[in-house]
């Protein structure tokens, strides 16, 4: 069957492709929002335990969450019900050895975020008592005002106010053509359904190289890396709902709260192909050991654990911006680990470049721009 045509079409039902899609139907464009999945946002997305950070990510990627605090901070009643942000704090600990390269995270941390604090190891100890002293000798650097992301309620906010403009979501949608006719793309499914639009907004996560080559487009060389995580039971009596996440200055692992539970990770960064990606024993195994290694807890029982690719190029700063050799086919790739907290920002910003306006003033004063943004960065793409 072949649908009516639309002004866009945004592939990819994550929190790139949502939030994208709820700003274009926002301002006005007709728009069919594709997911190859049964539900949206199924992949890294719905597997998410986001932290609200400033003082994470290249300069690109702090422009754009800064940009984006209003956003989290007070959001519309018709956007969600609640708060999108809750009360967390973020700890970056390490040795005596590791010293140094405490110092300099705390350094540059302060240029975006001034209330970061440098903390001694005994101040450290106090914030979250269980992390053993000799893992923490170096102390540690705090962001007191990093914050927890609701994730499913932002996800749903931009889904319920695209729908509310008007936008069209399929699901179980896998593009597996498509093809550029006139003016307008004409975009196959597994299903047998066609779509028509003027513009393909790629923002595929893990497959938007896949979807890139189905357009004949050149790839910008997207890396999925799998992640993996684990809840476990926090020490008896142990008392955790205010202690902050705990991430290695080496980001050889994190751990924080989590619904009177651990979250744990070894902040693995495995390049995969783009799959439904599984925790692995091995992985599964060391995530254990490297949680006993600087914390005071034995890991007998795993409760729950899974895995999310994480999808990066080579800089690590988000692609936006439209293929300068494909005309109408819109990259909206590589948000990596930050792409719940950037997704405010990035997808006014990504709005504005396929109406071909400039970026948001905000978000240029924040010194993200156009260029920095494009795919254009990654060369012999004309």
């Amino acid at each position: 069957m072949i649908n009516d045509k639309y002004d866009i079409a945004v592939i990819g039902g994550g929190i790139a492709g949502a939030s994208v899609a709820y700003r274009l139907a926002m301002a006005g464009r007709s728009v069919v929002l594709l997911e190859r999945e049964s539900q949206p946002g199924h992949h890294t997305t719905g597997r998410s335990a986001a932290v609200y950070t400033q003082a994470y990510g290249n300069a690109v990627i702090r422009g754009l969450t800064v940009a984006g605090e209003s956003f989290f901070a007070d959001p519309s009643p018709d956007f969600c019900s609640g708060p999108l942000l809750s009360p967390r704090g973020a700890m970056f600990v390490g040795t005596e050895e590791q010293t140094a390269a405490l110092d300099a995270a705390c350094e540059e941390a302060r240029r975006f975020v001034p209330s970061v604090l440098r903390l001694s190891p005994e101040e450290t100890l106090q914030r979250v008592p269980i992390l053993r002293p000799e893992a923490v000798s170096g102390g540690a650097v705090l962001e007191p005002d990093a914050r927890d992301i609701d994730v499913d309620a932002l996800l749903q906010g931009f889904l319920r106010g695209f729908k509310g403009g008007g936008g069209s979501l399929v699901c179980d949608a896998a593009v597996n053509a498509l093809r550029r006719d006139g003016d307008s793309w004409r975009i196959g499914t597994e299903t047998g359904a066609i779509f028509n639009a003027a513009i393909v907004v790629n923002a595929a996560g893990a497959w938007c190289d896949e979807i890139a080559d189905l357009a004949g487009a050149a790839p910008v060389g997207l890396v999925p890396k799998r992640r993996t995580v684990i809840l476990i039971d926090p020490p008896p009596g142990a008392v955790i709902d205010r202690w902050p996440l705990v991430i290695g200055v080496a980001e050889d692992f994190y751990f924080k709260p989590q619904s009177g539970q651990l979250l744990c990770s070894p902040a693995d960064e495995t390049p995969s192909p783009p799959c439904d990606a599984w925790a692995e024993e091995l992985d599964i195994a060391v995530t254990a050991d490297r949680i006993q290694t600087v914390a005071d807890i034995e890991v007998t029982k795993i409760n729950h654990s899974w895995a999310g690719l994480r999808s990066f190029v080579a800089d690590k700063t988000p692609v936006a911006g439209f293929d300068p050799a494909v005309p109408g086919f819109f990259w909206l790739a590589g948000q990596g680990g930050y792409g719940i907290q950037t997704s405010p920002a990035l997808s006014r910003a990504a709005a504005a470049l396929i109406a071909g306006d400039d970026l948001p003033s905000d978000i240029q004063d924040r010194g993200v721009t156009a260029g920095a943004l494009s795919p254009r960065r990654f060369g012999n793409r004309e």
